[in-house]
């Protein structure tokens, strides 16, 4: 009964507003240069009838569901296991193939459309393919000198990569960076690639030198320190992925059906934008750790 008498509260207060608003557009029609007091009216009527229509949207929900049983809400360090194709494997992995497909297939679909047509002056597409890898490679360079443009293909498929990762968790999947596995490796391979250019740029005695510096005694110290890099690196963008992840599920779980709209303002920001902020860390990292074993 409290169902329906919200319901008929929440039409009354959507009409009134749309009727209010219809008004307040009649007013500002008739002004040749309506001020910021006048527009007022106006959007204090569309904000009516936002929280009428939310209103209406959550009773209508709750008298054809009911109220949502409460579940446990559970973390877990590993992702589930699902059986595929008599494999037994972990959702991380199958959600990694799928973010891998999606970027070869649009990989696969540029290479056939855009970049065998490329144009001398860039236009639609193109123009943004080149902004993209430009900015990858100028920000390569500031931050690595001379890493040369095999090491910005790199970065951009990391950060390609990572950014992928989001869009699935805005489909609803679960995000291989919030796997601890996933972010160690990749960790990992940052770790690699210090100790690579590293040798490479200075040579082992070389190499061995600059973590003795400026004293032997630190040496200890310094080895200790990098082998700790992967760790502190997967574990920083896992807790970061991971704590997204549990804000919007707590999110959904406290609304209940009420959880129409809000949840997806908050998925701009745990979703989206805050993704990418942890790629750009991330990248911002491997570039910086890298230039300081090579200079």
């Amino acid at each position: 009964m409290i169902d329906w008498i919200l319901l008929f509260i929440a039409v009354a207060v959507t009409m009134a507003g749309f009727f209010w608003r219809k008004s307040a557009v009649k007013k500002l029609q008739a002004e040749a240069k309506p001020s910021k007091r006048q527009r007022r009216p106006k959007t204090f009527a569309t904000l009516t009838i936002v929280i009428g229509a939310y209103l209406f949207a959550t009773r209508v929900l709750n008298l054809i569901f009911g109220v949502p049983a409460k579940d446990e809400l559970t973390v877990n360090l590993f992702a589930e296991r699902v059986e595929l194709l008599g494999l037994n494997l972990s959702t991380t992995i199958v959600y990694t193939w799928l973010a891998m497909a999606v970027l070869i297939i649009a990989a696969l679909v540029l290479r056939l459309t855009v970049i065998r047509r490329m144009k001398d002056r860039p236009e639609g597409v193109q123009n943004v393919l080149e902004a993209a890898v430009e900015a990858v490679v100028n920000y390569v360079h500031s931050k690595a000198h001379g890493m040369g443009e095999g090491f910005s293909a790199y970065i951009f498929t990391i950060a390609a990569f990572l950014i992928m990762c989001a869009v699935l968790e805005l489909f609803g999947f679960h995000t291989p960076a919030a796997d601890i596995t996933m972010t160690f490796a990749l960790a990992f391979m940052t770790f690699v690639l210090i100790n690579v250019y590293g040798i490479r740029r200075k040579g082992l005695k070389g190499r061995v030198k600059a973590l003795a510096s400026p004293s032997p005694a630190i040496l200890p110290i310094r080895l200790i320190t990098d082998l700790a890099l992967p760790v502190s690196m997967s574990a920083r963008l896992f807790g970061n992925m991971l704590g997204g992840m549990i804000v919007i599920d707590l999110i959904y779980d406290s609304l209940g059906n009420y959880a129409v709209g809000i949840p997806s303002m908050f998925g701009l920001y745990f979703n989206v934008f805050h993704p990418l902020i942890q790629a750009f860390i991330f990248v911002t990292l491997t570039l910086t750790f890298i230039n300081e074993a090579t200079e």
